[in-house]
């Protein structure tokens, strides 16, 4: 493909306004760092944080030897500040700031003042007089809360949590914090089955055991970079730490658990829970809750240069019908035309693109077909004032050509562009930022950066944007089909999934510049058939789920858990969410389960549904959970969703834009089974005006069977609170998903009548019908305007039946590892025992023989599943290379959650001498690890063993 054109600009503004020398780049250029030092100096921020290489890739530290504290000479406590001395002279404080939350300081040097990150990660510090108390243990001092025992071991200087009981571990230093002249390690032991999740938005899987995670800015933007680093992490132990620093570091969450920073202090904070959830509501209650976005950022917005025939613009200055400004109002006038829903636009996206004044005309013109304005900010911020204040522009798009230098540069940055909205009209911040941090969930959206239209990159997508939330970024997105690149099948399926997350966007004018097909730019109301109808079905359906979606963004701003939800935050306790296994997909709120289909492929395989029922949105049919789903239907208008029973999920009148219609009717989409609630929020969507207790609540409760028949009542709250534009009275339509019509509909007692066609019910103000071919059965009821508290009751209805998940279900193999193998051969023909299960056919596990005397049979692997399984079957794929020596005979295969205790086989048995896959039954076990024993060779040739693949089947073992 041809990318437009780079010329140096002629320069920038920082975010103050004062003018920054031109950086040769685009987004994805990099600047040398003398450069970029300079630069910052211009701008006035270059104090503001480092300009540092990451800790993974820092030059060797010549400044002096590793050091520690020492042991304890020392112990004072000054109010809930307990402060330790150490026989080289550093000091460390514990201060202890709730119950469960504090802060723990090492200083090398004794001196407390160096403090770089001040209040900016930290804001909220003071919840109130806590009870603390301290003893000397002997060997340690232990300080109490209500929640913690921390204890200071005194020979040498380490520090571990304990709960209140002081026998249950939270955390333990395996060795004393140590140093040298510019970094800074702590070491952990890590428990046997203890994950680790956070670190901001990192690019790829979520679940961090084993990996080496560097936190750190570079602006690459793929698998396996962090976009916006936080120096936070939290471990299923319950607890979670945020490192208050602006330094770059690199986590490594192996055995011990080592977490540097390139600074010669330790300061963080620690916060614990009994849930995974408690942990981000503690973190958050420090860093600051994540903001509340106005309705209009949920709607999909588009970014594009509008301004192309600017001298100063460094793409193509012949785009038709983006010559100036105005031209996007064009654009505009199209969606609408299309029917598309949309909410806006970012019209100066472009490097020297700019905007052609008076901008004013131009927001206006947007702003009556229902679209706000904002404005990409690759020269600055120093026109914020008149763009927000006089022209009305509501969004900011920071650039990593000012604030790609990260930490708190960029933080800054952002916070700039908060002020710059906030400061200049009544309207909520809605910032977009690359580079963040710690603390950035409380003012911008995060996104991945530049990034490429394939299905490779959708892949990693999925569980890079669901990781985010794992460290509170309630907003993390990625532009829709990258910016480089892509397809119509591409857009359409990230699209897709994207609709059911809070933020997104396209990134239109970078990709290919003769793409394929029905495929004009990245706009979606300017694809052909079938692909513009399938990119309005999914808008349209968010817009319809607008306040499900507002309202679990609401949580987030009060809890900190966040909208786009890792499958672990809501089933913690099910050893398959803990892991990588499940990060293929995600829970949008807390009712409906996102599978995306990131290939090129119309069956989805893989889709993991935990304990409980699951209903396909699409189809109405029911499964029970847990279970794996494969062979999913999924053409390229379907993806992969499903409702949790009991689900109850507020919908819109359908609209293509926030104030489109009035919500004169709101309908409550209901799965119900067995006793379940929602409360809903709203606010006028807009303005700040929330912070002062203008919102509204509606508590919703369902009452069902959990199986069979019965009656199925909801009972309705009367709204509580007011705001700006609150409905005095609404109608109200239920959707009941049940398999029967009901015998009796009352509302407060009263009969309701049934209708006879569908039809009649829509043109009826009140009454019901039923529709058994409806996704397998829907009971429709409206019950007219409703100003205050009702009661439905549907009485002598039945549930769908939950149909079991297949028994002999795959077990995905991403989360296995090697434990253990007698012998392997790694030299002639690299045959590493973890290649028997690496997916790959063509490479082996074979058993030494190309030096020294092969090891005698029998032989065996072992393995870690990576998550606890009933296991009931095995396959075992011989070599496919050609060769016929190791091929398995007589074999054993064991299963446990042991790797010192197997008990008895689970199958013994012999295979045939032949290259053909074979399986065998297990006796059902549960276990986390397997055994393979290879008892003799097949064709008795050798004192060999070689396997091309082993499979196994099973079902999740909580």
């Amino acid at each position: 493909m041809r990318l437009p054109s780079i010329r140096r600009s002629q320069g920038r503004q920082g975010p103050s306004g004062s003018r920054v020398p031109g950086v040769r780049r685009r987004r994805r250029r990099r600047t040398p760092a003398a450069l970029l030092a300079a630069a910052l100096t211009v701008a006035g921020l270059a104090g503001a944080g480092p300009v540092a290489l990451p800790a993974s890739a820092a030059p060797a530290d010549t400044a002096g030897a590793t050091a520690t504290a020492g042991d304890v000479t020392g112990f004072t406590r000054s109010g809930n500040t307990y402060t330790v001395t150490a026989s080289s002279g550093a000091k460390a404080r514990v201060v202890v700031a709730r119950a469960d939350i504090f802060r723990l300081w090492l200083s090398p040097d004794g001196s407390f003042t160096d403090d770089p990150a001040g209040t900016d990660l930290a804001p909220t510090t003071d919840f109130g007089p806590v009870t603390t108390s301290y003893a000397d243990a002997g060997t340690y001092y232990r300080i109490t809360t209500g929640s913690l025992s921390i204890r200071v071991d005194k020979k040498p200087l380490r520090f571990s949590v304990f709960r209140a009981d002081n026998s249950t571990p939270v955390w333990q230093e395996s060795r004393p914090t140590s140093w040298t002249g510019g970094r800074t390690t702590q070491y952990l032991a890590r428990g046997a089955d203890e994950q680790f999740y956070g670190t901001g938005l990192r690019l790829g899987e979520w679940a961090l055991r084993g990996k080496t995670v560097p936190i750190a800015v570079d602006n690459k933007w793929r698998e396996n970079d962090n976009a916006s680093p936080a120096p936070f992490y939290m471990s299923t132990n319950g607890y979670g730490v945020m490192r208050n620093t602006w330094a770059p570091g690199s986590y490594g969450f192996d055995s011990p658990t080592t977490l540097t920073h390139d600074e010669k202090r330790f300061d963080a904070w620690y916060f614990t829970g009994d849930s995974l959830k408690s942990v981000l509501d503690a973190y958050t209650d420090v860093s600051g809750k994540p903001f509340m976005a106005p309705m209009w950022g949920f709607e999909l917005g588009n970014a594009d240069c509008f301004n192309a025939s600017n001298p100063d613009y460094q793409g193509d200055h012949n785009r038709l019908r983006h010559q100036n400004t105005p031209d996007v109002v064009g654009y505009a006038a199209d969606a609408r035309a299309a029917d598309m829903p949309s909410g806006w636009f970012l019209p100066n996206d472009g490097y020297g693109c700019g905007y052609t004044a008076p901008l004013k005309s131009t927001v206006d013109a947007l702003k009556a077909k229902g679209f706000q304005t904002g404005l990409w900010t690759s020269t600055g911020l120093g026109s914020i004032a008149d763009e927000v204040g006089t022209a009305g522009s509501r969004g900011v798009k920071t650039d990593v050509a000012w604030i790609g230098s990260g930490y708190k540069y960029a933080f800054d940055g952002v916070r700039q562009a908060v002020d710059g909205i906030e400061k200049n009209s009544d309207a909520r911040r809605f910032v977009w930022t690359v580079d963040g941090w710690a603390g950035t969930q409380r003012n911008a959206v995060v996104w991945t950066g530049d990034t490429y239209g394939t299905w490779d990159d959708m892949r990693w997508h999925v569980p890079a944007i669901t990781g985010a939330g794992l460290s509170g970024l309630n907003y993390a997105a990625g532009d829709i089909d990258g910016i480089f690149g892509g397809s119509p099948q591409t857009y359409t399926r990230d699209l897709q999934w994207k609709a059911f997350t809070p933020a997104f966007m396209t990134m239109s004018g970078w990709g290919a510049t003769n793409p394929s097909a029905g495929y004009h730019d990245k706009q979606p109301w300017r694809f052909a058939e079938p692909y513009l109808s399938i990119n309005r079905k999914y808008l349209q359906l968010k817009m319809r789920l607008m306040p499900y979606l507002y309202t679990m963004s609401r949580i987030a701003h009060e809890s900190g858990v966040p909208s786009t939800r890792a499958m672990v935050l809501e089933y913690p306790d099910d050893p398959v969410a803990r892991g990588n296994l499940t990060s293929g997909q995600f829970m949008a709120g807390d009712s409906l389960l996102v599978a995306p289909v990131v290939s090129d492929t119309s069956v989805r395989d893989g889709i993991y549904l935990p304990a409980g029922t699951w209903t396909d949105y699409w189809t109405g049919r029911t499964y029970a959970g847990p279970g794996w789903l494969n062979g999913y239907r999924a053409p390229l208008d379907t993806l992969p969703l499903f409702v949790k029973g009991g689900a109850v999920v507020p919908m819109w009148p359908q609209m293509n834009h926030t104030g489109e219609k009035p919500v004169d009717t709101l309908t409550y989409d209901i799965h119900p089974r067995g006793a379940s609630s929602f409360t809903l929020y709203e606010d006028d969507g807009r303005t700040r005006a929330y912070r002062s207790g203008a919102f509204a609540r509606q508590r919703v409760d369902v009452s069902a069977p959990t199986s069979g028949s019965g009656a199925v009542t909801v009972a309705v709250g009367a709204p509580t609170g007011s705001y700006a534009g609150k409905p005095a009275s609404r109608g109200y339509e239920f959707t009941l998903h049940v398999a029967t019509a009901p015998a009796t509909v009352t509302i407060d007692g009263v009969p309701v009548p049934g209708l006879t066609s569908r039809a009649g019910y829509e043109a009826a103000a009140s009454g019901w019908y039923f529709d058994p071919a409806d996704r397998s059965g829907v009971f429709r009821i409206k019950t007219g305007t409703k100003a205050g508290a009702f009661t439905l009751s549907a009485g002598g209805t039945s549930l769908p039946p939950a149909e079991p998940l297949p028994s002999a279900t795959p077990i995905d193999r991403s989360a296995w590892s090697l434990v253990h193998a007698d012998s392997q051969e790694t030299t002639a023909e690299n045959g590493a025992a973890a290649q028997a299960f690496d997916g790959n056919p063509t490479t082996i596990w074979h058993t030494a023989w190309s030096s020294g005397t092969p090891a005698a049979l029998p032989h065996e692997i072992r393995i870690d599943l990576g998550a606890r399984y009933k296991v009931d079957g095995l396959g075992h794929l011989p070599r496919q290379d050609g060769g016929v020596n190791g091929r398995i005979g007589g074999y054993e295969v064991y299963v446990s959650d042991s790797t010192t205790d197997w008990g008895p086989p689970v199958a013994t048995g012999t295979f045939a001498d032949t290259a053909a896959a074979k399986t065998t039954a297990l006796t059902p076990r549960n276990g986390r690890y397997l055994r393979l024993r290879a008892l003799t060779e097949a064709g008795g040739r050798g004192p060999w063993t070689s396997v091309a693949e082993i499979t196994l089947t099973g079902r999740p073992a909580p």
